[in-house]
């Protein structure tokens, strides 16, 4: 802690240079008055009462830190796992997904010419129902 001997202050009432003169004690008083150090403890006592002030402000911040952080950290991993989850979910859909269409995109049998020719039957006709509902072939 703080105190006289360690800030230089010990010898400070012994000083003779710039000293003041203690009041004498009026003549009701039994002893001479000695000012109050003794019970506020002067700027010693102040200066030990902002560093046990700020000990105790240093504790509290550095739990609440502690506390923040394991929080951060709890958030932080409960949400790795769920984007796992989220993830793993996505891609197994897509699979079951790609499965399904697999069929329709692979060859079904049907060899390119064929399909050619069946893609050119189908323009044709819808190039003649074209025509019918624009009223030129009547």
């Amino acid at each position: 802690g703080i105190n006289a001997e360690n800030m230089g202050y010990a010898k400070a009432g012994e000083a003779t240079a710039l000293a003041q003169q203690r009041p004498q004690a009026p003549g009701t008083w039994d002893t001479a008055y000695k000012g109050m150090q003794s019970e506020s403890g002067g700027v010693v006592g102040l200066l030990e009462v902002i560093e046990a002030d700020f000990a105790r402000l240093e504790a509290d911040t550095t739990a609440a830190e502690a506390a923040a952080q394991k929080e951060y950290d709890d958030f932080k991993a409960e949400t790795k796992a769920a984007r796992h989850t989220a993830q793993t979910d996505l891609e197994s859909t897509a699979l079951v997904y790609f499965d399904k269409l697999k069929p329709s995109c692979i060859d079904s049998g049907v060899s390119y010419e064929d399909r050619v020719g069946r893609r050119e039957e189908e323009i044709a006709s819808l190039q003649e129902a074209l025509k019918i509902l624009s009223g030129e072939s009547q």
